[in-house]
């Protein structure tokens, strides 16, 4: 076991992934705690971590849900870093279509770095329309980004090259490959479009961490939060404006709108590559 010293005083290392020790189930070593395992370990985190959020997730908060010492998650993973990076390749194994063409169907789980590659034709682009499955892709995304706000930070933060963190961006790039785009376009789309769902779970994740902090309702918050700007005559003007918007979509409650204004902006990003792709026929005909 590498002590607390040696963890705090060596440089941070840019991906568990890239070490020998990111393998599941930690290494061979004797003396690890009774009725403990790397899956569990990691799992542990992630509901700590949904529970009460990253600012309050130390490892010694993580040992004493798992009713044991500090130093003994330390025989599974060397740094709370390694940890977090571990707990958010997990939750990308949530990121699936909703049907078996999806990047994973429902009966194979989150996949272990020792599952080895995919092939092309596991993932959404092997059958079906691309616009179906980009929306099945988008929509999984954006619900593990809500479910789960602590992602979106770390997310920005590490590099993402868990299995199951592959696994996803090889199902968004085979769907972007049969939308039409040549290759020089096909890294701006998926930009576009899943920088966009980023940005939208981001928020709206944070927005429903924010009503539970508060202890009110995402509608209730809302109202509040309208009733309390209009008060302010400095920005009256653009208060009524949004108002007047928030009334053209006809959305009754706070959910209503989040997905009403996320179906439009994906069905937009789609559009966008819908046009680029029948521009680029006209040119070449």
């Amino acid at each position: 076991m590498v002590r607390a010293a040696e963890r705090t005083g060596r440089p941070a290392r840019a991906s568990v992934w890239l070490e020998d020790r990111a393998r599941r189930g930690g290494s061979a070593r004797g003396g690890q705690p009774s009725g403990l395992d790397r899956d569990r370990v990691i799992e542990t985190a992630v509901r700590l971590l949904d529970a009460e959020g990253l600012a309050k997730f130390s490892m010694r908060r993580l040992a004493a849900e798992l009713n044991v010492t500090a130093m003994s998650v330390y025989w599974y993973v060397d740094t709370k870093d390694d940890l977090l990076e571990l707990a958010l390749d997990l939750v990308f194994g949530e990121m699936r279509g909703p049907d078996a063409d999806g990047p994973h169907s429902d009966a194979d789980g989150p996949r272990s770095d020792a599952d080895g590659p995919r092939s092309d034709a596991d993932g959404p682009d092997s059958v079906g329309d691309w616009r179906d499955h980009l929306r099945q892709l988008a929509v999984a995304y954006r619900s593990a980004l809500v479910r789960h706000p602590w992602v979106s930070p770390l997310a920005g933060s590490f590099l993402n090259i868990g299995p199951n963190a592959l696994d996803f961006s090889r199902a968004i790039q085979g769907v972007v490959r049969r939308t039409g785009l040549s290759p020089a376009e096909q890294a701006g789309a998926i930009a576009a479009v899943f920088q966009f769902v980023y940005g939208f779970g981001t928020i709206e994740g944070h927005y429903l961490e924010r009503c539970a902090a508060a202890g009110v309702s995402p509608d209730e918050y809302f109202r509040q939060s309208m009733a309390a700007v209009t008060e302010a005559p400095q920005i009256s003007d653009v208060i009524e404006a949004s108002r007047e918007l928030i009334e053209a979509r006809g959305a009754g409650t706070v959910a209503e709108m989040w997905e009403r204004d996320f179906t439009t902006g994906l069905e937009i990003q789609i559009a966008g590559i819908e046009a680029m792709v029948a521009r680029a026929r006209r040119d070449g005909a």
